[in-house]
């Protein structure tokens, strides 16, 4: 088989001297035939999202990627691609077309493959492959769970199945900390009953869904999620008659097993759940993230660090523009006031970083909550600086205000 999916890479009609191979991320990465392609490759391009440690990293390669992961984050080939999540499928269709698409599957089906816990940006590199000329293939194993929308992929469109027998991965998420506790606590009393939902990554998002288990006819709509969402649905807040949406999703081992042939689970292509003007149909929208910095013009930083690139836009931009043009609907920024590594104020003055996003409804910390839109600029870093900085910046931060006009 090794040598089948070589020998097949090797036919694809103006091979580049740098193939590049389109692969499953985060939690569903099929690491097996990547380091195959690995060893019969002297020179290759990777490209997949948050990719998790274990991948291929070694001269001779490039590691592509819009969404950086601690499997990338400190290679010296890491060539990060700015870009909207619901953006990164034209890329693939223009000037970063697939030569190998290779994903991690579900046995067949009635015909059908399905991509399990990873749709995302998988579609469309699919069919910019297939247009292209070049290969797609599956590493198929029974551990994955299968699930439904657009995780379906005829079988008949795989040129080569390859099949393990291997768990996947799981994410155990860190309990929430107190100050993270009572920042989601602020968030989800923010949240009514029959609110969309969705939440990134992190500890503060997990700890505002976790605070929501006594509400009802909860939907969510989100680009990920993990245990969380379990929580509720045992708790019995999701709609019993709108299906949990969904672009990816990692977590843990009874996740997966809710997961698998679950109806109620719609797996959904990365450019229809991050497109802002369908966000912005449901009401009471709520977009729940979190950053590194926000500043007193309500800028916030989610991606760098020292310049250089940690993660990514993320789904952040695409769901606070569609969630504040929701009837309704609030984008909120939750962040711990001091960051206990770098041991620095979360609210500064100005970001001198490249901006990640901008004008949310609300930055909630620990402190407090700092109202931000509708308010003008000097109101904005008035309740920043008064109910969600730190006590101990709050002197200078007045300071720096009055330097940038804003008191």
């Amino acid at each position: 088989m090794v040598t089948q999916l070589l020998d097949l890479i090797g036919s694809i009609p103006d091979l580049p001297d740098e193939p590049r191979v389109v692969a499953s991320g985060n939690f569903a990465t099929p690491h097996q035939l990547l380091d195959e392609v690995d060893g019969g490759l002297d020179r290759w391009r990777l490209w997949l999202l948050n990719a998790q440690k274990g991948i291929p990293d070694r001269e001779g390669m490039v590691l592509e990627t819009s969404f950086v992961g601690p499997g990338m984050r400190k290679s010296p080939r890491l060539r990060y691609v700015p870009s909207r999540l619901s953006l990164v499928p034209r890329l693939f269709h223009t000037v970063q077309r697939p030569d190998v698409v290779i994903v991690h599957t579900a046995p067949p089906h009635k015909g059908l493959l399905s991509l399990g816990t990873e749709v995302n940006i998988l579609p469309a590199a699919i069919e910019a492959v297939k247009k292209r000329g070049g290969i797609l293939v599956a590493q198929v194993n029974p551990q994955m769970p299968f699930t439904y929308g657009d995780a379906l992929v005829p079988a008949q469109l795989f040129d080569l199945l390859i099949e393990v027998d291997e768990p996947l991965r799981t994410h155990k998420a860190s309990a929430p900390d107190a100050e993270s506790m009572r920042i989601g606590q602020a968030v989800a009393a923010r949240v009514k009953d029959g609110a969309t939902l969705q939440a990134g990554i992190g500890a503060v998002p997990d700890a505002a869904l976790l605070g929501l288990a006594d509400r009802r006819d909860l939907r969510v709509w989100t680009e990920m999620f993990s245990d969380s969402v379990l929580t509720l649905e045992k708790a019995g807040a999701l709609s019993h008659t709108v299906p949990v949406h969904t672009s990816f999703v990692f977590g843990s081992a009874e996740l997966y097993e809710w997961l698998d042939e679950n109806p109620r689970v719609r797996m959904i292509r990365t450019e229809f759940t991050n497109d802002p003007s369908r966000i912005a149909t449901f009401d009471h929208m709520i977009s729940i993230n979190t950053a590194l910095q926000v500043d007193l013009f309500g800028q916030a930083n989610a991606s760098r660090i020292g310049a250089r690139i940690f993660s990514g836009f993320g789904g952040q931009t695409d769901f606070f523009v569609g969630a504040m043009h929701s009837k309704g609907g609030q984008a909120l920024m939750g962040l711990r006031s001091w960051h206990p590594k770098a041991d620095v104020s979360t609210i500064v003055a100005l970001v001198d970083e490249p901006v990640t996003s901008f004008q949310m409804t609300a930055v909630i910390t620990e402190n407090g909550t700092a109202e931000l839109f509708g308010h003008d600029q000097q109101k904005q870093a008035a309740h920043l600086i008064e109910h969600a900085a730190h006590p101990d910046v709050r002197d200078e931060l007045w300071e720096d205000a009055r330097s940038l006009a804003l008191a």
